[in-house]
């Protein structure tokens, strides 16, 4: 995984204060293969209660993320239990590797 322990930390940390302690973030995408270089940041952050503006949510943790990362690309990916599932919503489940505190 290409992500430093104070990277994943800020990830954590920056969703639990915008989402919600009980919200789950996972990394998927290039960044998981320690092989590649470069490649964005791409989070899927599952909420267990509804999310009103999920688009908003999503930007909120970018933003957030931008500055303590600085400026990189970071995808966030926002859903909960009344999201209709895409695959890249599958595929993100199911590849992506949970981050814990």
């Amino acid at each position: 995984m290409r992500l430093s322990p104070e990277q994943s930390q800020a990830i954590v940390r920056a969703t639990a204060e915008l989402a919600g302690a009980d919200a789950r973030v996972r990394l998927f995408g290039s960044r998981l293969h320690d092989e590649l270089r470069g490649g964005d940041i791409d989070l899927l952050v599952e909420c267990p209660g509804k999310v009103t503006f999920p688009v908003g949510l999503a930007t909120r943790i970018t933003a957030r993320l931008q500055r303590v990362l600085g400026e990189r690309r970071i995808d966030v990916l926002v859903i909960d239990p009344e999201t209709a599932l895409e695959p890249v919503h599958e595929v993100a489940r199911a590849e992506g590797v949970l981050l814990t505190p």
